[in-house]
């Protein structure tokens, strides 16, 4: 499959994390041409070297490629571990407010030092991503006392959640700020903020990009019941959300998840934000070059409650078939997207730009009534590609992009493909430089019916018109 197929086939976008030890051109560039949208850079697990190395490496490879971080954000986590061990059912284990301390049989430390007086009697603590739970039966002066409710091994800087339980840990570390500074002066995209509970987690990052005069976008990762609760408030701060499905599954019942994830997909389509669906979405291929069903019905299942993209972690990251993994999402995306009904409702108090939705709204509805072969748009800003995307139309969509940065904005945004572009005088220049650029690729040709949205040149109001044209 050449690379203008594989994104052609496609439109929900491949989110794929790259590790500083895996990141040569070559490798990006095979994961691109096999459906790679954006590559994501786990900061928990990188230095600010190592992610320059993946920054440099990815620009080499094409400019249409967004860049991602993740920050560590309000986390727990057990302290080192000299020699991992195991803990039985029943046995007792005391939690000490110590980030210095050394975990060891029957005495657990924390990266945060308030633990105990955070976490009541009778709190669920779960250690590793739920594998082990604890429950606190009592409180000492700076510790906690708890049963181990099943057997399990304890490991170095493993996850400590405590469902339902607020922790009151600062939004950014010093290492998500030291990280933040350097992804402004390296021009990556957008910041994906870890365990965000409410809009105030986001105010912080988005004083530092202010007092920069960044152009970079945050993503809210939901990961605990907080940050459900608040998603409407989130979602005003925000570009984008990840449903972040690791920590989200432990933070609530698992059993709820898939409730959560369509109710937190549905409502960022309603507010027209970029929405990823991650964690675990091809788990085996880290080890086997075929997925299982019940994993290729994950992927799928995300993109019938439209996702705008899917992301693959460890699969891309460590994994053994890290572009088979890519491969095979690209063509479960291309396959089932086949099924997807355009979906014309709008919520007018949920937008910025009333107008430019209505319009929006108003030219995917033709393209159930004409033979439109594709829509064309022009933007500074990527609102209006957000808008049109969000009603999922069937029909290609092409994005005349004013500015770089919007071009791997848009990158996050389903069904859409950029291309760079000089500001024009008037629609008429608009409309023939860009029947030129697509002509040229192929996209269209002559007698081809399109559709086109806009507003007034050189400007950021919004799209004010529709019109069609054919081809000529």
């Amino acid at each position: 499959m050449n690379f203008s197929s594989a994104m052609d086939a496609k439109k929900t976008k491949i989110i794929c994390s790259v590790a500083d030890n895996r990141c040569d051109v070559e490798f990006i560039r095979s994961m691109y041409e096999s459906g790679m949208n954006v590559v994501r850079v786990n900061s928990a697990h990188a230095s600010i070297e190592g992610a320059q190395k993946i920054v440099d490496n990815v620009r080499k490879v094409s400019d249409r490629i967004a860049i991602l971080i993740d920050t560590k954000g309000p986390e727990v986590r057990l302290t080192n571990v000299e020699n991992p061990f195991l803990v039985t059912e029943g046995a007792t284990v005391e939690i000490f407010d110590d980030p210095s301390g050394i975990c060891r049989q029957g005495s657990l430390y924390t990266s945060y030092p308030n633990f105990s007086r955070d976490v009541p009697v009778g709190a669920r603590v779960l250690i590793d991503d739920g594998s082990i739970e604890l429950k606190v039966v009592s409180k000492g002066e700076g510790r906690l006392v708890c049963e181990v409710m099943n057997e399990g091994l304890i490991g170095s800087h493993k996850s400590v959640n405590v469902p339902n339980v607020h922790i009151d840990l600062p939004a950014l570390t010093e290492k998500d700020k030291k990280f933040i500074l350097w992804a402004i002066k390296a021009d990556i995209d957008f910041i994906a903020h870890s365990f965000v509970r409410n809009a105030r987690d986001l105010q912080e990052i988005q004083d530092i990009l202010d007092a920069e005069g960044s152009h970079l976008k945050i993503i809210s990762k939901i990961e605990n019941q907080q940050g459900v609760d608040n998603l409407d408030d989130i979602l005003s701060h925000c570009y984008g959300v990840m449903v972040a499905r690791g920590d989200l599954g432990v933070e609530i019942p698992p059993e709820s998840l898939p409730l959560v994830q369509k109710a937190i997909v549905s409502a960022c389509r309603e507010r027209k934000k970029p929405v990823i669906v991650a964690t675990q979405m091809l788990q085996s291929m880290i080890e086997n070059p075929r997925p299982t069903r019940a994993e290729i019905t994950d992927v799928a299942n995300a993109i019938f409650q439209g996702a705008d993209a899917i992301m693959l972690s460890g699969e891309s990251a460590y994994g053994k078939y890290p572009v088979e993994a890519v491969k095979t999402m690209q063509k479960i995306a291309e396959e089932n997207e086949k099924a997807l009904d355009v979906c014309l409702t709008l919520n007018l108090r949920k937008v910025v730009k009333p107008v430019a939705a209505v319009i929006a709204r108003s030219l995917i509805a033709s393209t159930l009534e004409l033979p439109v072969k594709c829509l064309v748009f022009d933007t500074y800003t990527g609102r209006i590609g957000r808008y049109l995307s969000s009603f999922r139309p069937k029909v290609p969509m092409y994005a005349m992009c004013y500015r770089e940065s919007t071009m791997r904005e848009l990158a996050m945004v389903r069904g859409i493909e950029t291309y760079p572009f000089q500001q024009v005088k008037d629609k008429n220049e608009f409309a023939e430089k860009a029947i030129g650029i697509l002509a040229a690729e192929g996209k269209v040709q002559k007698g081809d019916l399109i559709g086109y949205i806009g507003g007034l040149f050189g400007s950021e109001q919004g799209a004010t018109y529709m019109e069609f044209r054919y081809v000529d």
